[in-house]
């Protein structure tokens, strides 16, 4: 399969797209511009946000708005008052982390994922938030980075990039707990790292894939390569299911890092793709609260 250019952002660092049943719109990120961005596909238009700090992932809020965690934390955003509103800030003690991927389960929970701005390893955790408290759920994670669930609800896929795996637990959607880790994809050497993902209908897991010019689908069971979606562009960060039937699947890009010559040869880079796929994909969970 082969990616189409919707709208040719040239975002520094597109990542964390989500999907608006309601609204059937796409809302994303550009992290180092401080942006979050609302396309808009029956029109195709696009229009953005300044958030005034680093964001790095949003999802539609059940009760109006969006939920998001940038730099500083986690935070209500009002579309009327454009005010955002903090939850809570988890590590507000460690001013040179910041949140990277985020994704509500089905419960509405907001699970949100730490780094070291320098990359340092380590020095990350996941944390869950919900209605009124958040947790930190693992620790001594280097980019936290692409969080999703089986459509079942019984399995916890996660991404800590650098390890160059996807990992699976158990998982209580009751209680959100996590158990028995272990790992059901590797990404062999030479594709990249393992980015943002997201899961389809049929539970098979996809893998964006930075520096790898691509986004992969595959068997979390079985850990087979089932297709793959070809990218013009390099950094290739998320990606998420929308479209009225869930069936275009979204893919954020970035530009940041590549030289003069690369962004000759990438025009599009930073740009947002989509592809129509064969499946329909799990939808974005709004947050309760």
């Amino acid at each position: 399969m082969q990616a189409e250019l919707v709208f040719d952002a040239k975002a520094t660092l597109g990542e964390g797209p989500s999907w608006d049943v309601k609204k059937k719109r796409l809302y994303w990120v550009d992290i180092d511009q401080k942006k979050v961005h609302i396309y808009d596909p029956n029109r195709n238009e696009n229009t953005s946000l300044e958030i005034g700090q680093l964001v790095s992932a949003v999802v539609p809020r059940e009760s109006g708005g969006l939920v998001m965690v940038t730099e500083n934390g986690f935070f209500t955003f009002d579309f009327y008052t454009r005010q955002l509103c903090p939850i809570a800030d988890p590590e507000s003690y460690l001013p040179e982390n910041r949140f990277n991927n985020g994704k509500c389960d089905a419960m509405g929970r907001f699970w949100a994922g730490t780094m070291h701005k320098k990359e340092l390893p380590e020095q990350g955790s996941l944390y869950c938030l919900e209605t009124n408290k958040v947790n930190r759920v693992l620790n001594h994670v280097s980019i936290s980075n692409g969080i999703s669930w089986s459509p079942d609800n019984q399995i916890f896929y996660y991404v800590d990039t650098p390890t160059k795996e996807v990992v699976a637990f158990d998982f209580d959607l009751d209680s959100g707990e996590l158990k028995n880790k272990r790992v059901v994809v590797r990404i062999p050497d030479g594709a990249g790292v393992p980015d943002g993902m997201t899961t389809d209908t049929e539970g098979m897991i996809w893998v964006a894939h930075w520096g790898g010019y691509k986004v992969t689908r595959w068997n979390p069971m079985t850990g087979d390569l089932l297709d793959t979606i070809h990218l013009p562009v390099a950094k290739v960060t998320s990606c998420v299911f929308g479209g009225d039937d869930l069936d275009h699947l979204y893919i954020t890009t970035a530009r940041v890092g590549l030289s003069d010559e690369e962004r000759l040869k990438q025009p599009y880079a930073g740009g947002l793709f989509c592809v129509k796929t064969k499946v329909k994909g799990l939808p974005t969970y709004p947050f309760k609260g």
